[in-house]
């Protein structure tokens, strides 16, 4: 387990893109399983009316900084080799590192054709890549047939790493209540990591990304859907980031 800063009550893991596939490559040598989350200012707000939510967050194998504000508050504490571990650039860098390390892939979630579009993708990119297989669930949860189904393909698969794309929390709650269930090492919840290696929505400047300004990126992409999520979360997060900072309240890791 890494370290954590506490960011809310959330246990965000100290790592950056170097130490994030270094602890995945020793879990699958291992056949440690787990799950993995990154995790940005969503995923914490999320988390502050939600304490199932919260546990499965601290519960994960990592929870990886996936926002710049996430940097910045391991920084604040003194952990100055902390960089963001991005779901889209994890994703990279763990299939090239698979390129020349036995390890199996399987995606799972994202649009219709997203995951087969993803996969192929991936594959022309990382030629040496080991691809299981795909799954493109409903917009709802699996019901007792398709969890079977769904099962007994990732039995067949035997993947070592299972990508989810979905979105946050649904994403982490599929990972938590699944991985007992699946012949998977690790899941890792990559949200729109799918949507963007897949060619299907484009990715903020790098820049922007850099400077945490990805969220307004995004904003001025899906604004009816996402203008709720950052005009609410992203000012109150700041509010209370800056009562933890000052001692005001405390946010202990449950």
């Amino acid at each position: 387990m890494t370290n954590r800063v506490n960011v809310l009550g959330v246990g965000v893991s100290v790592l950056n893109l170097r130490t994030a596939v270094a602890a995945i490559a020793g879990a699958v040598r291992a056949r440690r399983k787990g799950y993995i989350c990154v995790t940005g200012v969503h995923g914490v707000m999320e988390a502050q009316d939600d304490p199932a939510f919260r546990k499965i967050l601290n519960e994960a194998f990592l929870c990886t900084p996936d926002g710049m504000p996430m940097v910045w508050m391991g920084k604040l504490r003194g952990h100055s080799e902390m960089r963001r571990v991005y779901g889209p650039d994890l994703m990279l860098d763990v299939c090239a590192w698979s390129e020349k390390n036995p390890c199996r892939h399987f995606f799972f979630g994202g649009a219709a054709g997203a995951a087969e579009a993803l996969a192929e993708k991936l594959k022309a990119r990382f030629p040496k890549l080991e691809i299981a297989g795909t799954f493109t669930p409903p917009f709802r949860p699996l019901n007792a047939g398709e969890e079977k189904q769904f099962a007994e393909t990732v039995r067949a698969a035997r993947p070592d790493i299972l990508w989810v794309g979905l979105s946050t929390p649904k994403q982490e709650k599929f990972m938590a209540e699944f991985l007992p269930k699946l012949d998977a090492t690790l899941m890792i919840g990559v949200g729109a990591a799918f949507d963007f290696h897949s060619g299907r929505v484009k990715q903020a400047p790098r820049w922007m990304q850099r400077s945490g300004l990805e969220w307004l990126y995004r904003l001025c992409q899906e604004p009816r859907r996402l203008a709720k999520r950052y005009f609410k979360n992203n000012p109150v997060f700041a509010l209370k980031i800056a009562g933890q900072l000052c001692g005001f309240k405390k946010y202990p890791l449950e």
